[in-house]
This record gives C-alpha cells, sequence and structure tokens, in this order.
C-alpha cells in the first residue's frame, strides 16, 4: 500500500509557488525550475503549494514531488522513493519515503532519467487513487 502524505490547500497555480523563484540565485533557480514545471505539467489533476517552505507538487492533495533551493545546491525530491524504479542510480539519501536527485550549476544531470523519477512519482499516486 502506497503512503499518502496529504497537503489539503493545493491548488492548481498559487502565487507564493512563483514567487518562490524570484529571490533565489539565478543559477539555482534555473535548475529548479523546469524540474518543477515538468511536475506540473504531469497531468491536470496536479495541484502545487508552499509545504515547509519549498514548492510541492501534489496530485490532488497527495504530495509526489518537490523542489528546495539550498546555498550551492538544488534538490528534486520525491515522497515515495521507496517505490521509484531508479535504473540510473540518481536518488540520494536513506529515507524510506523520501528521497532526492542532487542538481548543481555546471554539473549535467541525465535529463530522461530524472523525468522518468518525475513521472513514475506522478503515475504512482494518481494509479494509487491520490
Amino acid at each position: 500500500m502506497i503512503r499518502c502524505f496529504r497537503l489539503p490547500g493545493a491548488t492548481r497555480d498559487d502565487p507564493a509557488v512563483d514567487a518562490w523563484f524570484a529571490p533565489r540565485d539565478p543559477a539555482l533557480a534555473a535548475l529548479a525550475r523546469p524540474w518543477f514545471a515538468r511536475m506540473r505539467a504531469c497531468g491536470d489533476d496536479v495541484r502545487v503549494l508552499l509545504h515547509d517552505g519549498q514548492p510541492t507538487a501534489c496530485v490532488g492533495d497527495v504530495a509526489f514531488a518537490y523542489v528546495a533551493a539550498f546555498r550551492a545546491h538544488v534538490n528534486v525530491g520525491f515522497f515515495v522513493a521507496d517505490e521509484l524504479p531508479d535504473p540510473a542510480g540518481l536518488l540520494e539519501g536513506t529515507g524510506r519515503f523520501m528521497r532526492h536527485v542532487k542538481l548543481r550549476p555546471g554539473h549535467p544531470v541525465d535529463e530522461a532519467a530524472l523525468g522518468a523519477l518525475v513521472e513514475a512519482a506522478y503515475r504512482i499516486f494518481r494509479e494509487a487513487g491520490g
């Protein structure tokens, strides 16, 4: 059974999410923005909000992924990491449920593999009735 982390209050468009990108280091925002846009584009049922100060994407009200910016890197994180197929070995962390992919300016990322993680996380909750 899939563990669902519900975040009531998620909406299709949350101005606070869009505003989150503005004060970020431009290099970090450039890493985070397209991946959050990719999360938003997964389906018409995707809703967004800030959770713990980070842009978070939900299937309905069930969180499936987020972006977080730090001093020198961005995390693209997932709430169902133990269920995600990760043949490229991108996921970091040891959490049972949550793991992330760390992105750094100037370092290449396997866009196909990361995109597959985003899609898989969305699909898992969509199929579970998120």
